[in-house]
């Protein structure tokens, strides 16, 4: 009897093992109104005066919540800050955030997205003053994260649109990634930002600021939240 135990418990074990893990996948981008590739001196200049504004997209390629699936889907987050996003020197830095879901969700899977956002931004979205609804839609032109073209809309709220960083974009000639994404990534790169816009309620602002080093466009895998 211990023998035919030993047996089947060695046999579960094996069998769990050989399961592949449960992930949530997708893409990822993000747009600020300070510059994330940069110099220390130009970065310098930025903090405390701005940075404190981002808009935050996520599409779920694979993967579920709860038993909820999220496949296509998409959820953006809309941030204000008090002070300089990624700033060491502010660790605690109060947001209030607007999250806009898919319209193409269920009311379930809105649910779903949502959990699925504030885990993934975290304190970002510790206070979310409004949810709205709309189409979202975010596209990269190719699977090289080096050379693609990003776009995100959700609907007339907020968009960005991205083109790879190039040499004649540097203006310290020794940038590097200085702050990192506001969200757990795979593999991010950043981005130039061709538009950053936010036209929606709740934040006390909108803007449009295009035409910063300020973006990122990355992929994402998390372990599936159940």
């Amino acid at each position: 009897m211990k023998k035919l135990f030993g047996f089947a418990l060695a046999l579960s074990i094996a069998s769990a093992a050989t399961l592949p893990n449960a992930k949530i996948s997708g893409s990822y981008i993000e747009a600020r109104n300070a510059d994330v590739y940069t110099g220390a001196c130009y970065a310098n200049s930025e903090i405390n005066l701005v940075g404190d504004l981002a808009v935050m997209g996520w599409k779920i390629d694979e993967g579920s919540i709860d038993g909820v699936s999220l496949k296509g889907l998409g959820v953006v987050g809309v941030i204000r800050a008090t002070t300089t996003l990624g700033d060491i020197a502010n660790p605690v830095n109060p947001t209030k955030s607007v999250l806009i879901v898919d319209q193409k969700a269920t009311a379930i899977q809105r649910a779903a997205l949502i959990k699925f956002a504030k885990r993934m931004g975290g304190d970002l979205f510790a206070e979310v003053v409004s949810v709205e609804v709309r189409p979202i839609s975010l596209t990269f032109a190719d699977n090289n994260m080096h050379t693609v073209r990003a776009k995100l809309s959700a609907g007339e709220l907020a968009s960005i649109e991205t083109r790879p960083i190039v040499t004649s974009d540097q203006i310290c000639r020794h940038e590097s990634t200085y702050y990192p994404p506001l969200t757990p990534t795979s593999h991010a790169m950043a981005g130039y930002t061709l538009a950053n816009t936010f036209t929606g309620k709740g934040l006390g602002t909108n803007w449009s600021m295009p035409e910063k080093r300020s973006a990122f466009v990355a992929n994402f895998e998390i372990p599936v939240l159940d």
